[in-house]
């Protein structure tokens, strides 16, 4: 059988009904829809039936959707995914970093237009504690939120993999959590939102989409665009994200935030923190 999604479907071309190639052309164009989406989700994204959906799959040689759905996923994986693929691809950087920075910080912008940044932003004011977690990809961001917030309100915790469930004891309705991750979502992460969530936490998702198992737990998540540079997947739209939070969460909280920061630099000034 062949390996790949499109292969799968070049072979079974000739018994595809003009729903089916509805089907198949979304799969190729949208990875990601099957991927991380239920039979619900790319039903209605091509506007048929859940049983063609059904019998799609069946058609490519699988069992059922899910099956369907881990292909494509080690498929996406295996292609977008392995830093050193990235390389033998590409080589370098490539010349179209600068653009590729400038769309995505443009996304953030975008991302936080409007009122969102403030709907964002407010359970990060009136929470009593706040716990954030992140995937591999996106600690730069929670380490720039978790740096920034603690300079203008207490009770901020970084939630490490290795010490989530004692960390953990003391979250409840009254706080909040902000999540960090992005495809391909470290289990870890994913596992935390959802203990948080179960806690009664309010919980806050920077990561890619709709589709994505974070927006799934919480009406308070945004999409970001993180390119690949080099190998890599891009810090910067999780990193300005966080500064825009933290500007937010300081502008909400105001003279709180200024006492605090005010306090904070007393006590560098007092125990010489810095140089000058």
């Amino acid at each position: 059988m062949p390996e790949t999604t499109p292969e799968l479907i070049a072979a079974v071309g000739d018994r595809l009904t003009p729903t089916d190639r509805r089907i198949a052309e979304a799969v190729l164009s949208e990875p990601t829809l099957l991927a991380f989406g239920t039979v619900s989700d790319l039903a209605d994204h091509v506007g048929t039936s859940r049983p063609s959906i059904m019998r799609f799959a069946n058609k490519l040689g699988f069992g059922g959707y899910s099956d369907l759905q881990s292909h494509v996923r080690r498929g996406l994986s295996q292609r977008l995914s392995r830093p050193s693929d990235r390389i033998r691809d590409h080589g370098g950087v490539g010349s179209n970093v600068q653009v590729a920075l400038e769309g995505a910080i443009g996304g953030v912008v975008e991302a936080a237009g409007g009122e969102r940044l403030g709907v964002l932003a407010e359970p990060l004011v009136s929470a009593q504690d706040i716990w954030i977690v992140s995937g591999e990809t996106s600690q730069a961001g929670a380490h720039a939120l978790a740096s920034g917030l603690t300079m203008v309100r207490p009770g901020v915790h970084f939630v490490e993999e290795h010490s989530m469930g004692r960390d953990l004891g003391s979250a409840g309705s009254e706080d909040a959590a902000v999540v960090f991750d992005f495809f391909r979502y470290r289990r870890h992460s994913v596992r935390t939102a959802r203990t948080l969530a179960r806690l009664g936490v309010s919980i806050v998702a920077i990561t890619d989409g709709p589709l994505s198992p974070l927006a799934s737990l919480t009406d308070r998540w945004c999409a970001l665009t993180v390119p690949a540079i080099g190998p890599f997947d891009s810090s910067v739209p999780a990193v300005a994200m966080a500064e825009l939070l933290v500007a937010e969460v300081a502008r909400q909280l105001h003279d709180e935030a200024t006492e605090r920061i005010d306090r904070t630099e007393d006590l560098w000034a007092a125990t010489g923190t810095y140089l000058v």
